[in-house]
């Protein structure tokens, strides 16, 4: 029987290919002997360095997290520091095995790219910081102004999209990262500078007098950030997408990296479920029963992970708003372990 294949199909079916033969990330990662992840050349309070060259972050958590389910150690993980350029780049050729970094989850890049993004764990959205000195109390005060912003990321059409539905010129000024924008406008190059608001208070802290600028009230954009894989291997998907319920579920039920000995204990059904004591909810992620477990001893839980580095506990003092569980009147809500 003769088979004749186009040139397209052919192209097809070895992209195909390729996909199968690296379908299962978390046998490729316990292989390896540790987790791969994508995370923010640095940013205060989501993923940076600290003295002692220890990552430290929000985001830097979440990767933390994956490899204690995996391993029951948050150290058996690689960070590679990626350009918001480069980030889908390294993801989608397996340079790394997630994303983790501050990145806003569109259609256009999960449909057109390739990625999956794994559930929304920081609900932001884009605004402004300018110099006090303007006396500017509204984003609608910006017309004909220089903006700074960085290049390859959603801030770019937000901000024509903006000023474009207003009938207001501004003058766009890009640059390759944050920290070339930031930069720029500390050394007064530009007339405010803009990106996610939760990037506004770290970036704020680069400057070489933070005081002395303000964050305007405006939010112009959805902005929700998600860590993302890559398409086509569904346990790995799930792996990491239920890393972020699981954390989200030990904090309604008030599990704590400190108690998570003592409420294993505990006679409630759905911690004992979440725990591992009661059923087996880790062997369809491939993980050991007490991987919930894991996970909340490494990191605690995401009420501690996001106070640690981004509210009351962190530099940032960024509010929970909608960050909040929606039993405080936020919008972070999962699935139950059941």
């Amino acid at each position: 029987m003769k088979r004749v294949f186009r040139g397209g199909a052919l192209a097809v079916l070895l992209m195909d290919f390729g996909l199968a033969a690296r379908a299962d990330t978390l046998d490729e990662v316990r292989q390896r002997g540790a987790l791969i992840c994508g995370v923010n050349i640095g940013l205060a309070g989501f993923g940076l360095p600290d003295d002692r060259g220890t990552w430290r972050g929000f985001d830097i958590d979440y990767c933390r997290a994956v490899a204690a389910a995996i391993f029951d150690d948050p150290e058996k993980i690689k960070f590679i520091p990626l350009s918001g350029k480069d980030r889908f780049t390294a993801l989608q050729s397996g340079e790394v095995d997630m994303l983790s970094r501050n990145t806003t989850w569109t259609q256009s890049r999960e449909a057109g790219q390739g990625l999956l993004f794994t559930g929304i764990n920081y609900y932001d959205g884009q605004g402004f910081m300018v110099p006090k000195r303007l006396g500017l109390t509204s984003a609608k005060q910006l017309a004909g102004a220089s903006i700074c912003a960085q290049q390859g990321t959603t801030t770019e059409l937000n901000l024509t999209d903006y000023f474009r539905s207003r009938g207001l010129k501004f003058e766009a000024v890009v640059f390759a990262s944050a920290d070339e924008a930031i930069k720029a406008y500390d050394a007064g190059r530009c007339d405010a500078f803009t990106t996610d608001g939760s990037a506004l208070y770290s970036q704020r802290l680069k400057l070489t007098r933070p005081d002395d600028h303000v964050v305007l009230p405006e939010t112009i954009s959805k902005e929700p950030f998600s860590p993302a894989v890559r398409q086509g291997d569904d346990r790995w998907f799930n792996l990491v997408k239920w890393t972020h319920f699981a954390l989200l579920d030990a904090e309604e039920l008030g599990v704590t990296a400190a108690n998570v000995e003592a409420m294993e204990k505990s006679d409630n059904p759905e911690i004992r479920r979440l725990l591992g004591v009661e059923g087996d909810y880790g062997a369809g992620l491939g993980l050991s029963p007490d991987w919930a477990a894991r996970i909340v001893r490494a990191v605690g839980n995401y009420g501690e992970i996001f106070e640690r580095n981004l509210g009351k506990d962190s530099a940032l003092k960024i509010p929970r708003g909608l960050n909040a569980l929606w039993t405080g009147g936020g919008l972070h809500y999962a699935p139950p372990v059941r």
